[in-house]
């Protein structure tokens, strides 16, 4: 048996283009125009967010009521900051209104995601009706919950007489205005179920399966496979919970204007009417400022914490 040797010829490298050669210019074109493209992006974020913000962190140092000139005083914004009751209580109302409205408005998201995620006839259209609350523009649902908690002729205090119940003042009670706000927040689950909702079809089937064939019921896949994988998107509403509820403005604005005895004075609201009805702007910047710091010192903290509890599947949690 005879074997034949094939000589294959050595293969050659392509000598090395010249510098400035066609790939080298094609790369260079590639970059200019990404570049170019990404311009607005960048120029819009310089001029309209960090402008802005090194601007307001001039302005904190500075005595400036508008249509005056600014006066530097160092830190004395922050200084008479410490001394200020009303900051206090609007930094207080707004703390209590997020520990509140956060865990209630993700477990009820919650709740109802896994119910809409489970096959029944209408689930697309129950799936509209429960996020259909969060397309309702912020100052018409403003004016619907006044009326649905108005004492004297709304929703909440008819219901209540029908069924032989004590009725609330609602917003115009210290005690009960900011729970008013509360339920009206929770009212606007829809975004936190969406999001729960794509993160339940995203948990894989077959874990279940592996549950029920050890003899584990509807608890045992809810705790070992369903929690797990939803812990990430419950830490990303939780995060952007947390820093919503922070700002929140329109109620105090539109509904009681900070009200009853400044029990609804938000920090937001707080920092506008610094700013724009009582002129000094030096010290709502200031005001900005501290807000600033108080959600990233809070955001870190939920991340330092977020390793013992959320789990990624492809590691620890980050």
């Amino acid at each position: 048996m005879t074997t034949t040797t094939v000589d294959r010829a050595p293969t050659r490298k392509a000598p090395p283009g010249p510098p400035g050669g066609p790939r080298r210019r094609l790369g260079r074109g590639e970059a200019r125009w990404g570049v170019l493209l990404a311009l607005p992006a960048i120029l819009g974020f310089a001029i309209f967010t960090i402008g802005p913000m090194v601007a307001s962190l001039i302005f904190s140092l500075t005595d400036w009521q508008i249509g005056g000139d600014p006066q530097f005083i160092g830190f004395g914004n922050y200084v008479e900051m410490a001394d200020d009751p009303l900051f206090w209580k609007s930094l207080g109302v707004t703390t209590y209104y997020t520990l509140a409205a956060v865990p209630l408005t993700l477990f009820v998201g919650f709740v109802v995601a896994l119910l809409v995620n489970q096959s029944f006839r209408g689930q697309s259209l129950w799936r509209t009706v429960y996020y259909l609350p969060t397309l309702v523009p912020a100052v018409a649902s403003a004016v619907l919950w006044i009326w649905i908690f108005n004492p004297d002729f709304g929703l909440f205090n008819t219901i209540l007489r029908s069924v032989g119940l004590p009725t609330s003042n609602w917003l115009y009670s210290e005690s009960t205005a900011i729970p008013s706000l509360v339920i009206m927040a929770t009212w606007g689950f829809g975004n936190a179920m969406v999001i729960f909702l794509a993160g339940l079809q995203g948990v894989p089937g077959q874990l279940y399966e592996a549950v029920a064939l050890d003899g584990g019921g509807a608890w045992a896949k809810f705790r070992h496979v369903t929690w797990p994988f939803m812990t990430p998107v419950i830490f990303y509403n939780l995060v952007t919970g947390v820093i919503g509820t922070f700002q929140v403005f329109n109620q105090a604005y539109v509904m009681t204007e900070g009200g009853p005895n400044n029990a609804t004075l938000f920090y937001i609201y707080y920092l506008y009417t610094k700013a724009f009805t009582d002129s000094e702007m030096g010290y709502a910047s200031a005001l900005a400022w501290v807000l600033f710091l108080i959600v990233m010192v809070v955001t870190v903290v939920l991340f330092r914490n977020a390793r013992s509890w959320v789990f990624y599947e492809m590691g620890d949690a980050r």
